[in-house]
Parts: structure tokens; sequence; C-alpha cells
């Protein structure tokens, strides 16, 4: 007979069971590829990590599927990039909407030749219909959407139905304020830029952020050197100025000295002249 589990143990087996075969009945994949070209997957990678520095608390994905009803493994979709604030950020196989308790807050889809025409018509009203408060849509290396389309868009649900951000140019450049992220998002290129609302600075790539805080370090030392420099020059000049209070007061005193000196001289003459005979 074999031995009986503790039962912390038997419910950690019981639920990793129970998390084998939810996965097997609600696959992680769809079969497809994350990207069907650079340019596509230049942009998801690069906006999923400077979406995650902005927001390092928040749960941020690339390529995942999405569920959002419960017991129904075809209904799915696997957005670009997600990103869903308040929720635990472990790793996940899959998101699940009745799990999680609500959907993603953010969406972008990266236009590519194969999903295109799903971006502007079916995934805007799946996601819609999800709840999606924000769904987002860039077309990197342009001409897949059609005339006139722009190719970058920010769509805000606005009761049950989507409805375009507004864009401003700034510094030339068209942008659009994500309300959700908090971010402005701009096209740089081939790639999206975010920039930080509150402080106004752009949100800096890994070899960025390793740059500036080589540029930092450097900055540090310098200072470091030339405020070391300005505390010797007045330790220096301190020096002298004490010794040059002493040379005064040592004059000062050697002044004194010689005026008391003549006084008595003269004093002496004149007590000399006063006895001399008529």
């Amino acid at each position: 007979m074999p031995t009986p589990l503790p039962a912390a143990a038997a419910t950690a087996a019981s639920n990793l069971h129970a998390a084998q075969a939810e996965e097997a009945f609600y696959p992680c994949s769809d079969g497809k590829p994350m990207s069907d070209n650079m340019w596509q997957s230049w942009a998801i990678v690069r906006g999923a990590s400077d979406i995650q520095t902005a927001h390092p608390g928040a749960l941020v994905a690339a390529d995942i599927l999405v569920y959002p009803e419960e017991g129904n493994r075809k209904n799915r979709i696997g957005p670009d990039v997600l990103v869903a604030f308040g929720l635990e950020t472990h790793y996940r196989s899959s998101y699940f909407v009745w799990k999680e308790g609500k959907p993603p807050d953010w969406v972008l889809e990266v236009a590519s030749k194969s999903t295109k025409g799903k971006d502007l018509d079916f995934k805007r009203d799946y996601y819609a219909k999800m709840g999606v408060p924000e769904y987002w849509l860039f077309d990197p290396k342009g001409g897949l959407y059609p005339a006139g389309t722009p190719r970058l868009q920010g769509l805000k649900l606005v009761d049950g139905e989507y409805q375009s951000l507004e864009s401003r140019l700034v510094d030339g450049e068209r942008t659009i304020r994500s309300g959700v992220l908090g971010l402005d998002v701009r096209m740089e290129g081939k790639l999206l830029r975010f920039q930080d609302v509150a402080t106004g600075r752009d949100i800096q790539h890994h070899p960025e952020a390793a740059a500036a805080a080589e540029r930092e370090a450097a900055q540090r030392k310098a200072a470091e050197a030339r405020a070391e420099r300005e505390a010797a020059r007045a330790e220096r000049e301190a020096v002298q100025r004490k010794a040059a209070e002493a040379r005064a007061e040592r004059e000062a005193a050697q002044r004194k000295a010689a005026e008391a000196r003549i006084a008595e001289l003269e004093a002496a003459l004149a007590r000399s002249q006063d006895r001399a005979p008529p």
C-alpha cells in the first residue's frame, strides 16, 4: 500500500494535475509564428519591453492566447501585446479572463500581410465585445492598411464601441495619448516610441538605458572629482588665509611694540631736555 502524501504535497500535486489538464484542454499555442517578418517582430518585442519598463508592476505579455469564455476552447485570440494592471505578474501559459477577473486593459496588434484584414474589423469587434478599454493598431512597414488609414491608431472603448483617440503634433511627430498607459505614443521609423506623460521623457530601450547609466556614472565621477578639487582648493585658501591673518597679527604686534618704543624714547628725550642747565 503506497504511503499517502502529506496534505501540502497532495494539494500541490492536485493543482499541478489540474493545471496540466487545463492546459491540455486550452492550448497555449495556435500553431502560428509570433510574426511574419522582422518589422513586425521588432515592433512587438520592443513595444512590450518599453511598456514593461514604464510599468514594471504591470502584466505585459506578447503573443499569448486570451480565452474570454470558460469551457469554450475555440473562442480565443492571440494579441501581439497585451497589458493588464492590478494582477499578479507570474508567468502564464494563457490569459483566462474568468480567472483574472477582467479582460486585458490594453492591446496592440502589429500589422502583417496575414493579419491586416482581421486587425481592422474582426479583431476590433472581438476586443470591443470582450471589453478591452483600449485597442491599438500599428503598421510598421507601411502599405498594409487601406489608403488613407493611419499607420498608428489608438482606439478607446466608449459605450461598447471603439472611438479613435485624437492625435496631435509634438515636435513635428503625430502623437497619440493612451489614457490607460499614461504614455504618449508616436512612430519612430518602423517602431513605436513611448513617452511618459508625467515627465515628458521618452521611455528608454535597454541599450539606451545602459548608455545613459554609463553617461550618468561618468558625469557623477567627474562631479565628484571636481568637488574634491574644489574642497582641496578651499582648504589651501583657508590655510593661506589663516597664515595671512597670523602674519598680520605679528606685524600689528611689531608695529605696536615699535610705537611703544618710540613713545618711550620721546618721553626720555623730553625728560633729559627738562633737566638740562639753562
